[in-house]
This record gives structure tokens, C-alpha cells and sequence, in this order.
């Protein structure tokens, strides 16, 4: 198999040693892979004082796939997140995120078994904002029928092909009636032309209720972008932590996988990260490459190794290293 070229971003904080031993399982389990090194967030702008670099941009869309760590976003202030500008530059729409029960892994449920398919491109992610007056700020909300009916054919062609049986709409059109309104419009238009998959529809907040009574019951869940953000933290929560959710931002030109993690500053530098958010990103990313067999391996190590709960990280009650979860992710496989 001809190796693929793969844009590698490793990020601020943990970044780096996250995305090192990453590496090092996808290479010792036969993935044919061709790394191009990027930097980019604030590794970049202390390197050439731009978040986003031009070679950066260049390099994805030249590959059109990218595998990157977390990058840092600053709060209130500072350049606007790495993360955001590049699913809008690549138009990559829809950000995916599978959810799942792990064995060994202490959560308050088992049996979750779900996947966030979030719109990725507008919202109130679309950064319009406004100074009206002194201490009058207005934030702009876009929502247009193309996205929405995208993201919809997007989450009911996955349940088709994964052969999941119910998508849930998440809105909250009782408050904003015009553009979640427009959302749900779109939803169900969609909806009808997959009659063999339930259709359901919640409010955000009674949705977020039911996540954490009985996540069990949830299957495929439809959001735009600022619900989705939020939901799928919370879905995170239900099964460990964002230290073992996976994250994909797919469109029809390019594909970045990612933590979803932080950058953890506090434990940067320390061989303390907890790898498996990434890896297991870099799974999805392998079986998008078509490479089915090194993802598998990996795959079957990474639980293999969390059903022993020797080798973890602290976040996972353990205290194992980076460099111990990685030397025996390469034992297991």
C-alpha cells in the first residue's frame, strides 16, 4: 500500500507528547503513513507570530487530511481559535464524535453507545459580533437551510450506513423560533427521505436532562454547532472523559482528526498526557485512509489495555506515564 500523506499538527501543552506517541503505535502497527509536520495555534505565533501559517494551510490542503493535538485558544482576548478558522476554511462541516462505554473504565453508566454529529461552519461560531454601545455587545446567530439540510443528510446517511436506528434533533426552537425553527424545518425535510430511521426531536435543556438519566436510550444525536460544543462535552462526561473521546471534522475536500481535549498547561511537559483521545481519533482517521487492518490492531490494543487498568493515566485513577501507556500499547499489539 502506497503510504498517505498526513498533515501532523502537534499542538500546544500536551500536544507534543501526545501526538509522539501516537506516532509511535501507528508506526509500530503497520500504518502506511507519511507524516508532514505543521505547527500551528501558539507554537506557531512563537515561531513566526502567526497562529495559522500559510505552509500550514498549504500542507492540509495539499493532503487533505490532518491529524492535530489540542491548540490553545485564549479567552476573551487573543487571535480567534485555530480550531474554528480551520473547519470553516476547509468548510469542513460536519464534526463527528462517537461516544461509547469502555470496559475497565470506572463512569457512572455503562452501555452508552451513541454518536454527536454536529454542524461545524455557523451558529454563533460565525464570530459576527458587535460593540452597540458602551457595555452593549451583539453576538450574531446564523443559521442557513444549505448547512442544516447538510448536517441532516450527513447524520441520517451515517445511521443508515452504521445501521443505528434513531436520529434526535437537538433545538431549542420554543425560544428561538426563526433559526432553530429553520433547523428543524430542515431536519424533517431530510427526515422523510429515510423512512426506515426513527426521527425524534428534544430541547436542549430536556435533552441534556435525559443524557444523564438514561444516555442509553440516545443513538444519533443532530445539532448545530453551539449545542453540539456543549452536548458532546457532556456525552464525554458519560464514559470517562474527553481524555477517551475521539473527534473528526469531515468535508467533501479535506478531514482533520483531533483531540478534543485541552492543552492541559499544568501537566505539559511532565510525561503525564493520556494519549488515547488522540489515538483513537487517529483509529477513524485510519479507517478513513481505508487502512481497516492497523486500525483494528490499535484498536483491539487500546481496549485491551483499558480493560486491564494497569497502564492508565492519572485522569483514568492510574499512574502510569505517557511513555508506559505507549510501550504497552506496543506490547498489546
Amino acid at each position: 500500500m502506497k503510504p498517505a500523506r498526513v498533515t501532523l499538527i502537534p499542538g500546544d501543552g500536551v500536544g507534543p507528547e501526545i501526538t509522539g506517541s501516537v506516532r509511535t503505535v501507528l508506526e509500530r502497527a503497520g500504518a502506511a503513513i507519511t507524516w508532514d509536520e505543521q505547527l500551528g495555534g501558539k507554537a506557531a505565533v512563537v515561531a513566526c507570530n502567526n497562529p495559522i501559517p500559510d505552509t500550514l494551510l498549504a500542507s492540509i490542503k495539499k493532503n487533505k487530511i490532518a491529524l492535530k493535538g489540542p491548540l490553545e485558544t485564549s479567552i476573551g482576548v487573543g487571535y480567534r481559535s485555530v480550531n474554528v478558522t480551520l473547519r470553516k476554511y476547509f468548510d469542513l462541516y460536519a464534526n463527528l464524535r462517537p461516544v461509547r462505554s469502555l470496559a475497565g473504565v470506572k463512569s457512572a453508566f455503562s452501555g452508552v453507545d451513541l454518536i454527536v454529529v454536529r454542524e461545524n461552519t455557523e451558529d454563533l461560531y460565525s464570530g459576527i459580533e458587535h460593540i452597540i454601545a458602551p457595555g452593549v455587545v451583539e453576538s450574531v446567530k446564523v443559521i442557513t437551510a444549505r448547512a442544516s439540510k447538510r448536517i441532516a443528510k450527513f447524520a441520517f446517511e451515517l445511521a443508515t450506513r452504521e445501521k443505528r436506528k434513531t436520529v434526535t434533533a437537538i433545538h431549542k426552537a420554543n425560544i428561538m423560533k426563526l433559526s432553530d425553527g429553520l433547523f428543524l424545518d430542515c431536519a424533517r425535510q431530510i427526515a422523510k427521505g429515510y423512512p426506515k430511521v426513527t426521527y425524534r426531536e428534544l430541547i436542549v435543556d430536556n435533552a441534556c436532562m435525559q443524557l444523564v438519566l438514561r444516555p442509553q436510550e440516545f443513538d444519533v444525536l443532530l445539532l448545530e454547532n453551539l449545542y453540539g460544543d456543549i452536548v458532546s462535552d457532556l456525552c464525554a462526561g458519560l464514559v470517562g472523559g474527553l481524555g477517551l473521546v475521539p473527534g473528526a471534522n469531515l468535508g467533501t475536500k479535506a478531514a482533520i482528526f483531533e483531540a478534543v481535549h485541552g492543552t492541559a498547561p499544568d501537566i505539559a511537559g511532565k510525561n503525564l498526557a493520556n494519549p488515547l483521545a488522540l489515538l483513537f481519533s487517529s483509529i477513524m482517521m485510519l479507517r478513513h485512509l481505508g487502512q481497516d487492518r492497523p486500525a483494528a490492531r490499535i484498536e483491539k490494543a487500546a481496549t485491551r489495555l483499558l480493560a486491564e487498568g494497569k497502564t492508565v493515566t492519572r485522569d483514568l485513577g492510574g499512574r502510569a506515564t505517557t511513555t508506559q501507556v505507549t510501550e504497552r500499547l506496543v506490547a498489546l499489539l
